[in-house]
């Protein structure tokens, strides 16, 4: 039996036969080709004081819906605040170690804020990590008055006066006037600052150095440094590390406080009438006057910062404790008991040590021994 299609029944099995055709060519090509995904990349940078160690820092790509672990670790001398930047898929701002899950192209940065201690002849100042400061001690010239400072990233305490540099470069100054030292009001783009018994020195982001007060030795006469990363400043005589690891001076040199011949190093600091260098190797150098034995410090090592006082110096240790030598009359080298230290600064008679946990011990005062509250900081917390 013969079967005759109509020609209306042949064309619609045709164009059945076309689109079973289309769509097997069609499956075989989604078969053989990859599915797109789509990718976002991550910008990660970080403020001074810390970093970031999980991804690390730069520009990572990624997979979208990637959740990517973020890890921030401070250094010494600073707290991790928070993150900031396109944030909305971070789980939790405020934690060093959190998450971001990627939807989208991504800029973020973690931020750090530095605390420390700092002290003068007969005053200590803390700086916290909100940027605001606190001070105990003699209150004569004003030098305490640093109730209303905000903004603040490093702090200075000279033989009566008070330094602050703000975030944005300017500095602000309490205290005695005398010699005009706490003149810096103009100053601006001021990176760290110094303070010596009558003068200021600041430090500018360009490795230049500006100087206010005192000058009858010569102090303030570092107009012509450069290429400058770190200052000191003792009673009248200035010190400039410079980036090759070589040490700049000016001012007095009765004790011979100015001649330094080392290289290779990482710190500076000075007493009254001493100098002190911190090498690369975690040796410490000293020269100067030496009557009370401050600038015995050839056996130590192992050092991480050194601060000179007075008539005393301090080292500390990377394991967190402290050593000093020097005079002790008010008990200011009583700090071989010190556990867990990440700074050390020195006044004329006393030492000052901050804590991993933001907390303060110092350190002499004893006997009624020029004690002028310099040492009352047990309550302080500065994160």
């Amino acid at each position: 039996m013969k079967i005759i299609f109509s020609s209306r029944r042949h064309h619609y099995l045709a164009r059945v036969s076309i689109f079973l055709i289309m769509v097997a060519l069609i499956a075989g090509m989604v078969g053989c080709e990859p599915i797109l995904t789509l990718q976002y990349d991550l910008t990660i940078a970080s403020t001074a004081g810390g970093l970031v160690t999980t991804p690390g820092e730069g520009t990572f790509t990624y997979n979208e819906g990637t959740v990517v672990d973020l890890m921030a670790e401070a250094e010494e001398g600073y707290e991790f605040v928070n993150w900031t930047g396109d944030v909305g898929t971070i789980a939790a701002v405020n934690n060093a170690i959190t998450t971001i899950t990627m939807s989208g192209n991504y800029s973020i940065t973690a931020n750090f804020a530095p605390y420390m201690v700092a002290a003068g002849y007969s005053h200590t100042v803390g700086l916290k990590t909100d940027g605001t400061v606190v001070a105990v001690g003699d209150e004569t010239f004003g030098r305490c008055n640093v109730d209303g400072w905000t903004d603040i990233v490093q702090v200075a305490a000279g033989g009566y006066h008070t330094v602050g540099v703000k975030s944005d470069g300017t500095v602000v100054a309490v205290g005695r006037e005398t010699a005009g030292q706490i003149n810096v009001g103009g100053w601006t783009d001021i990176i760290q600052v110094a303070a010596g018994e009558y003068y200021t020195v600041g430090l500018r982001s360009d490795g230049t150095v500006v100087a206010v007060g005192a000058n009858g030795a010569g102090q303030c006469d570092v107009g012509g440094w450069t290429d400058i990363v770190q200052i000191a400043a003792g009673e009248s005589h200035t010190l400039g590390l410079k980036s090759d690891g070589s040490v700049v001076t000016a001012g007095d040199n009765s004790y011979l406080q100015r001649n330094i011949g080392w290289t290779d190093v990482v710190q500076v600091a000075a007493g009254l009438y001493h100098t002190l260098v911190l090498g690369a190797d975690g040796t410490v150098h000293a020269i100067g006057y030496n009557d009370f034995h401050q600038c015995d410090v050839y056996s130590w090592t192992d050092i991480t910062q050194v601060a000179g006082g007075g008539y005393h110096t301090v080292g500390l240790k990377s394991d967190g404790t402290v050593v000093a030598v020097g005079r002790s009359s008010a008990g200011q080298i009583d700090v071989g008991d010190w556990t867990g230290i990440v700074q050390v600064a020195a006044g004329r008679f006393h030492t000052v040590g901050l804590k991993t946990d933001g907390t303060v011990v110092a350190a002499g005062c004893t006997g009624g021994f020029d004690n002028s509250g310099q040492c009352n900081v047990d309550g302080w917390m500065l994160k």
